[in-house]
């Protein structure tokens, strides 16, 4: 199924990826190359570094398999295929709850069951094999979710086409309830194009515990909420942060200090650092800056941001120009100082992540279905290419899976 925004076109297929680090064992240190197999049972042996394990989540039809495991060799850059399952329409993004017993995904389609709606699925996973069970799937009360994430026993959805972000409680058996709440965005922006109505973009917990931010590319605002039981409540100051007119605010990542965070913005090609207030639940502006070169005057529109591990480097995608660029972190003012920017070696950067090690970033090239993945110099934070890539059709979200 498609569907069309203008300027955003979207075959929504997707499995979102979750951080999830399961009981698989690491990467041959000899360098040896396995070969790839369907079966997410593969044993993988352990020698000097850990594997990281990566569900991909796409753009896919109902019957196909639509959410991948793969193992990656965190020296090399390697990827190799673990297992592929067939996850519905369209699951886009992922998460998983912090036992690594559950994955949920989005199901990014605009009509589900009759309503305008997409959908949100529960999955059980193995905790050897990574293999995916079906829970459960219900609707996510607004066309086209593109974003899930994870607070406790309550999953959080951005509906994109909805222009609104909703909870679902988590059930006994890791199934999902129908949603306990629904708040709809409200406002547009100057770009009349894209900013016609709201657009939730990404709705996720901050690092303390106490707030939730949802990014509206719509109407350029952060809102803050709150949860009551499995219930979103609007915060006293409900605009946590208003971005420039028509930037179109898409995605935001948290320094590891949690003084800091970084919002990317898709319409205007601009990373913002802030500074974040817990108690107040609100952000300060500190500094922008651009996520293209200059003299780059094509089509662009920005989709990932992700921090290092180490909290020294900040990262974010370009589509339209297919770049990662990379910035510095000063971490005594959160403000940032570009380093690099990189082709990405693949068409249309969606999202990209780092794994466990902090070694290597892996990038999602949706238009050119492969994931190119790059080693990290941990002491300049740039990028340079492995060789290695994995072909995905349609990939969306990667997501490492994390360890306990």
């Amino acid at each position: 199924m498609k569907y069309n925004h203008h300027r955003r076109v979207a075959r929504v297929a997707a499995l979102g990826l979750t951080g999830l680090s399961l009981a698989f064992t690491a990467c041959n240190s000899s360098g040896t190359k396995e070969a790839t197999t369907d079966k997410a049972t593969s044993e993988i042996k352990t020698d000097t570094m850990e594997t990281s394990m990566i569900y991909v989540g796409t753009y896919a039809e109902p019957d196909s398999e639509s959410i991948f495991l793969y193992k990656l060799n965190p020296g090399t850059g390697e990827l190799t295929r673990a297992g592929g399952f067939k996850a519905g329409e369209n699951p886009s993004f992922l998460t998983l709850d912090e036992q690594r017993n559950q994955l949920y995904a989005v199901n990014e389609t605009t009509e589900y069951e009759g309503q305008k709606s997409g959908a949100v699925s529960a999955f059980t996973v193995d905790p050897q094999s990574g293999s995916l069970t079906f829970i459960n799937k219900v609707p996510s009360e607004g066309g086209a979710p593109c974003y899930i994430s994870l607070d406790g026993k309550t999953v959080l959805v951005a509906n994109y086409v909805g222009g609104n972000v909703a909870s679902f409680p988590v059930q006994e058996n890791g199934g999902l309830g129908k949603a306990a709440s629904v708040k709809q965005h409200e406002g547009t922006g100057p770009n009349k194009d894209r900013q016609e109505a709201p657009h939730a973009h990404y709705i996720a917990p901050g690092p303390d515990g106490k707030n939730i931010f949802a990014v509206d590319l719509g109407n350029d605002k952060v809102l803050g909420y709150h949860l009551d039981g499995n219930k979103l409540v609007a915060n006293d100051a409900a605009v946590a942060f208003a971005s420039k007119p028509a930037s179109g605010p898409r995605h935001l990542a948290f320094h590891p200090n949690g003084k800091y965070a970084y919002l990317i913005h898709e319409l205007n090609s601009t990373m913002t650092a802030l500074a974040y207030d817990a108690d107040k639940g609100t952000f300060t502006e500190l500094q922008t800056l651009s996520t293209i070169p200059a003299d780059y005057k094509e089509n662009n529109n920005p989709a990932e941001v992700k921090v290092s591990p180490d909290g020294k480097f900040l990262y974010g995608s370009n589509r339209g120009q297919n770049s990662i660029v990379v910035y510095a972190i000063d971490e005594s003012t959160g403000k940032m100082t570009q380093v690099q920017n990189i082709s990405t070696g693949g068409d249309w950067p969606r999202d990209f992540n780092i794994d466990r090690s902090g070694n290597i970033l892996m990038v999602a090239n949706e238009r050119s279905n492969s994931i190119t993945t790059f080693k990290i110099d941990k002491a300049t934070g740039k990028l340079t290419a492995t060789g290695y890539d994995a072909q995905v059709h349609k990939p969306v979200c990667v997501q490492v899976v994390p360890a306990i």
